[in-house]
């Protein structure tokens, strides 16, 4: 098989710049391991950024996004017992962000490829890369007993972290930045009403909480664990039993509990590989970086690689110039870092930190505070939280 572009991993990141390339007249095959019900039932983020909206429209498919998404104005930060409101469209000149859970933009993505007649191909074994360095770069896959092999001109790896592509990188040729935290977050999907409009950010003295939604009728609820918990150590009971004791009196009054849709621990990092290109490869969204969900940064910045390289290859082919596929790693990583940076802030000013003990929640207190306080701070926060601009070339 011979197309120009190939892409590994047909999660959000891999079907947008395969959306986003079919519109601009450049072919492209998506190779996916899992099947295509397995990427639909991954439980992901929610929260979209002004930036990403716009790539889905472009793309083509922000119809339902618009239609069935719970715009935001603000955020609500919980401490010593009180809510307090940050009104990110105020001061951030005008922008909000959506609620619309990853699922979601994954199956508008994989229905509109799909009626588009376009190539992706599901359950593909031992995906490997080859000839990165040289002119004619490929994939070989085994798929129904026998293998195959596609022939590009780029290969893109949206496979993630633990993905081939990131793997396929000589560990020489990569610059790593690793941070581990010391714990993790317990989540909890249900059928129950979100317990507020708007997302709760919450830090105790019993740790973090997160009061989150995908719809008016479906929520999402997270409270901070130790790194080496255990989920069968958690049931629904304890689970809201330990939300309940995170809250305000009034959210734990408006709480409504029911069995959960899904249970899991995600440990929390932050990651960056350096540079986000080798030869004809090039590595978006989680494959080249990771960032704590506190800031709601993961799938926006991957859309935010995809924007990049999207424009970078749509130059190369249809404007005959190397400029943006030679600047894709430099110019996404000065996005990157800032917000990795927000990420690695607001997790460090939310969450129970083991070794700072009570020195540490008093400080936090105080920045939380302060925060609240001062508007020149919350207008920090707010313009990070919906997304700070595109970088030039």
């Amino acid at each position: 098989m011979r197309t120009q572009v190939a892409i590994v991993g047909a999660g959000p990141a891999g079907l947008l710049l395969g959306q986003l390339l079919f519109k601009a007249g450049i072919d492209n095959v998506i190779v996916e391991r899992q099947s295509g019900a397995h990427v639909l039932g991954r439980i992901r983020a929610g929260v979209l950024e002004q930036t990403t909206l716009d790539l889905l429209d472009q793309a083509g498919v922000g119809q339902r996004a618009h239609a069935e998404g719970l715009p935001h104005d603000g955020i609500e930060l919980l401490f010593k017992g009180a809510r307090h409101r940050i009104d990110l469209h105020a001061l951030s000149g005008g922008k909000r962000v959506t609620v619309y859970g990853q699922t979601g933009v994954t199956r508008d993505l994989m229905e509109t490829r799909a009626a588009e007649g376009l190539t992706t191909l599901y359950e593909a074994r031992n995906v490997s890369l080859h000839d990165l360095d040289g002119a004619s770069p490929r994939v070989r896959y085994e798929r129904d007993g026998a293998t195959q092999q596609i022939d590009c001109d780029f290969i893109i790896g949206c496979d993630g972290y633990h993905g081939v592509s990131h793997r396929s990188v000589p560990a020489q040729a990569l610059q790593i930045y690793e941070r581990v935290y010391p714990f993790g977050w317990l989540g909890v999907l249900a059928d129950v009403p979100p317990v507020s409009h708007e997302l709760i950010y919450a830090n105790t003295d019993r740790g973090f909480a997160l009061c989150s939604m995908r719809s008016t009728t479906r929520s999402r609820y997270y409270v901070q664990v130790s790194a080496d918990d255990k989920l069968e150590r958690w049931n629904d009971g304890l689970f809201w039993d330990e939300l309940r004791r995170r809250l305000d009196p009034e959210a734990r009054e408006r709480l409504v509990t029911g069995p959960p849709l899904e249970m899991s621990i995600a440990p929390l990092r932050s990651f960056v590989a350096e540079p986000m290109r080798l030869g004809r490869l090039f590595l978006a969204g989680d494959a080249a970086h990771i960032v704590p969900p506190t800031g709601a940064k993961g799938l926006n910045l991957a859309a935010s690689d995809v924007g990049v390289l999207y424009e970078a290859l749509a130059e190369h082919y249809l404007g005959k110039s190397t400029a943006g596929i030679d600047g894709y790693s430099a110019r996404c990583l000065r996005r990157v870092w800032k917000a990795e940076r927000f990420s690695w802030w607001f997790t460090s000013l939310m969450h129970r930190f083991p070794e700072t003990g009570e020195f540490g929640q008093k400080i936090q207190e105080a920045e939380l505070d302060y925060l609240v306080q001062s508007r020149a701070a919350a207008a920090s926060l707010a313009e990070n939280y919906v997304g700070l601009p595109f970088d030039q070339h």
